[in-house]
């Protein structure tokens, strides 16, 4: 039974690759599968090594409590390695770790492919990791064009397959649906905050969304929020939050994951797709979310915000320049969505946009014209089976290989 290996983090990193297993395992029924990720891979079909969902950050100060997880996270692949060593590997995202596990990895030859690939082509002014890992993987599957240039430029075998959450998001319900399934009445105006799926956001992030609600709650009497909790453990501090501003939210607990991984069918929506999708507009960090909420065509505002001695690290002595912080942007290299970074994510600036968002026409749809090209630039549906297969020709082109000749 051929072995492979699939190495990612943080809740974003868990569901792509959640969904990517599942299609391995439709195509490949028998293979086997250990995963460093979250619970969605393995209710997927892999054998969890390890958890990683929850040791994520963004900013220099703020990855320093994570160093002892990241090495017993290295030191326990290192282990899974010599002990029982999978045939190929699949590294997906989270560059901190696989960086380094790419090199583990190399020095035991075995064949190593990267899907979703590190965002160096957006904002790495160092281009060391993007020829390591050019030289590194036998092959990198790109999910943006940009990226697809950026990589074959440096030297990579890529394949550019496409983004998957035009898969993933396929079998979100409508509007009308996904209100029914909440309970949310159709008349309702609701506005989905989305402001944490990592620890620091809740310290960063938080208190400006629930700032900005606040007002727009002054403004809208009739608005009504909800809040997809990204991780359970984030309910009581923004229940706490929301208090202490007499704010009324709605939380949303994570769904409950598939508990058949072999049935063959697509995995459920989690519950923040059906928030998204029941939304008038949506408040968040940016991140995927932004564009989950994208190919959904639903309005949003994006903010982020980091440790000013971080920010300050990264403009001045790091010389990072990052023309957009959103995907939907990024895709376009266009401004398409309003983003508000560091100073700029205030309050008052961010209820200005809300309120031009709900309220005038010509804005909404100026969004959504803007919304349909970036959608065409993300590419054709089938993402997932052209990964899947291109990861499973890699496989048997390897496995074919060890097999002795016949005599």
């Amino acid at each position: 039974m051929s072995h492979l290996f699939i190495c990612t983090g943080e809740v974003s990193g868990d569901l792509q690759a959640s969904h990517l297993i599942h299609e391995l395992r439709h195509q490949r029924p028998r293979l086997r599968i250990t995963a460093v990720g979250g619970a969605r891979m393995a209710a997927a079909g892999a054998h969890l090594l390890h958890r990683t969902t929850e040791i994520s950050s963004i900013g220099v100060l703020e990855a320093l409590p994570f160093i002892g997880p990241a090495l017993w996270t290295e030191w326990k692949i290192r282990r899974f390695l010599a002990q029982d060593p999978p045939d190929i590997a699949v590294l997906v995202d989270y560059v901190g770790v696989n960086s380094r596990v790419a090199r583990l990895l190399q020095r035991r030859g075995i064949p190593t492919i990267y899907y979703i690939a590190p965002q160096e082509w957006v904002w790495s002014q160092d281009t060391r990791i993007t020829y390591q890992l050019a030289q590194q993987m036998q092959l990198m599957l790109a999910i943006f064009p940009q990226e697809a240039q950026y990589y074959q430029a440096a030297g990579a075998n890529v394949q550019h397959v496409g983004h998957p959450l035009l898969d993933i998001l396929a079998t979100v319900p409508s509007r009308a649906e996904a209100r029914a399934h909440l309970g949310i009445p159709a008349d309702e105006t609701v506005v989905m905050l989305v402001p944490a799926s990592r620890q620091q956001e809740i310290r960063s992030v938080l208190p400006i969304l629930l700032e900005s609600a606040r007002l727009l709650q002054e403004r809208l009497p009739q608005v009504r929020f909800w809040v997809p909790l990204a991780s359970p453990r984030f309910a009581a501090p923004i229940a706490r939050a929301a208090r202490r501003l007499g704010l009324d939210l709605t939380l949303l607990d994570p769904q409950a994951l598939p508990c058949d991984p072999g049935s063959g069918s697509p995995l459920p929506s989690p519950a923040h797709h059906l928030a998204l999708a029941a939304a008038d507009l949506v408040l968040a960090k940016s991140g995927t979310v932004n564009l989950e909420t994208a190919i959904l065509g639903i309005p949003q505002v994006v903010i982020y915000r980091l440790n000013p001695i971080t920010f300050w690290i990264a403009r001045h002595w790091l010389k990072v320049s990052v023309p957009f912080m959103s995907p939907p942007n990024l895709v376009q290299m266009r401004p398409i969505v309003p983003e508000l970074l560091q100073d700029q994510a205030q309050p008052e600036t961010v209820l200005e946009l809300a309120l031009a968002l709900l309220t005038h026409p010509e804005r909404q749809a100026q969004l959504q014209a803007d919304y349909a090209a970036m959608r065409a630039a993300l590419g054709e549906p089938g993402v997932l089976r052209r990964a899947a297969k291109a990861i499973l020709e890699v496989l048997d082109g390897e496995t074919g290989s060890k097999r002795p000749n016949p005599t």
